[in-house]
């Protein structure tokens, strides 16, 4: 892969990129933890693993305009038909392979990828969803949705119901992907980088978590205004 077509690629993407939890800085960091992961694999074609890292969340814009559609079908088409209308002709021809990364590369149980390069691709982007950064990241995205830190019911109590739809929040979101992803991962390599990313990720929560009720549970009965 030649630095011009490189170049092409990434211009396109940089142009697509307009969501602050899924910006350049997050696409680069999935592309580092590809090339890492990739490493200790055989067989792996890296152009279309490259192009696919690249072009993994060009479909997040009109996800976020519409909630209904999903971001990895999208951008799998976008990218497609991207790399269908450009000149060097390999990127033509792979470009079926990168649609196929692209769109299994997003945390859902009934679409998973197949080959190396969507298996690298998806562990690559749960990585940046993982530890520090990743909590980081779904707290300015949830605030991007306007979604509560957390929902309480009558009694003060922290609702979760397991990843339900009907109630949006960032605890919600914990429970729901961040906890799990670390059993999500295809390659080793990507499950010796999450084990050490994990705690910071539990810790965060716990404290959190114990702050919100010890807060709820010293304030309730004393401040009711009825």
């Amino acid at each position: 892969m030649k630095k011009s077509e490189y170049k092409i690629i990434e211009d396109y993407m940089l142009n697509q990129m307009k969501d602050s939890s899924h910006d350049r800085h997050h696409v680069y960091r999935v592309l580092n933890f590809a090339m890492d992961i990739a490493s200790f694999e055989t067989a792996c074609d890296m152009d279309v693993l490259i192009m696919a890292c690249l072009l993994h969340d060009i479909g997040r814009e009109q996800q976020f305009a519409n909630v209904e559609l999903c971001h990895a079908q999208i951008g799998g088409d976008m990218a497609y038909e991207f790399l269908s209308s450009i000149e060097f002709e390999w990127a033509k021809q792979k470009a079926l392979h990168v649609k196929e990364c692209i769109s299994t590369h997003r945390y859902r149980k009934d679409n998973k990828p197949l080959s190396i390069e969507a298996k690298i691709l998806f562990d690559a982007d749960k990585l940046d969803a993982s530890g520090a950064i990743g909590i980081a990241r779904t707290l300015i995205y949830q605030g991007q949705v306007e979604a509560p830190l957390y929902i309480m019911d009558e009694d003060g109590n922290i609702i979760i119901d397991d990843g339900g739809h009907e109630l949006t929040s960032f605890f919600q979101e914990y429970h729901y992907k961040l906890k799990n992803i670390y059993d999500s991962f295809y390659t080793e390599r990507a499950k010796e980088f999450a084990i050490g990313r994990k705690k910071a990720t539990e810790d965060f929560y716990n404290q959190l978590h114990a702050e919100v009720n010890i807060n709820y549970k010293n304030g309730i009965g004393k401040y009711k205004f009825d």
